[in-house]
């Protein structure tokens, strides 16, 4: 058997030990190594991201809630609405308070904080929804939206308290 030489010995080590490990992979397009890009967030995969929105994900560092509250997306419907049946089977006032939630009883009251001013309103649940992205917890009436202040945002991070 051909003994191999001291440095021959260690070439073949560090060759042995750089198959081993992992090499890093360039970024082969714009966003792929955790560069922000037109509002997405880099994927470590490399997967195309898909876009944020205010209140995609819950934040790990804020503190429970406490029973009987939720907190999420607010939206509001009115206008093309107004006059139409709600899930109650009472018509859709935009100017009442009232909102919309997937599964809260008819008729329950849910006082719904804005977190960016913290304004408050008070509404009856009287319809059904908010459908689509499941970080939307309601739909709040116009008159509850001007009471919030998000007429003109269309969205806004809420905090829902059931009342008794």
């Amino acid at each position: 058997m051909h003994s191999l030489s001291p440095p021959a010995r260690l070439l073949l080590a560090a060759l042995v030990l750089a198959a081993c490990t992992p090499t890093p992979q360039r970024p082969t397009r714009p966003g792929a190594a955790g560069q922000r890009t037109r509002g997405h967030r880099a994927r470590a995969d490399g997967a195309r991201p898909r876009p944020t929105t205010p209140g995609d994900a819950p934040d790990p560092l804020a503190p429970p809630l406490p029973p009987g509250t939720e907190a999420g997306i607010a939206t509001w419907y009115g206008g093309k609405h107004h006059g139409g049946p709600t899930a109650s089977g009472e018509r859709f006032d935009k100017r009442g308070l009232t909102a919309a939630h997937r599964t809260l009883p008819m008729g329950t009251r849910v006082r719904v904080t804005r977190v960016k001013n913290g304004r408050t309103v008070v509404v009856r649940i009287n319809d059904r929804g908010p459908f689509g992205k499941k970080t939307r917890i309601i739909d709040v009436s116009e008159a509850a939206a001007r009471a919030l202040d998000m007429i003109d945002d269309g969205i806004a991070k809420v905090t829902l308290e059931i009342l008794p």
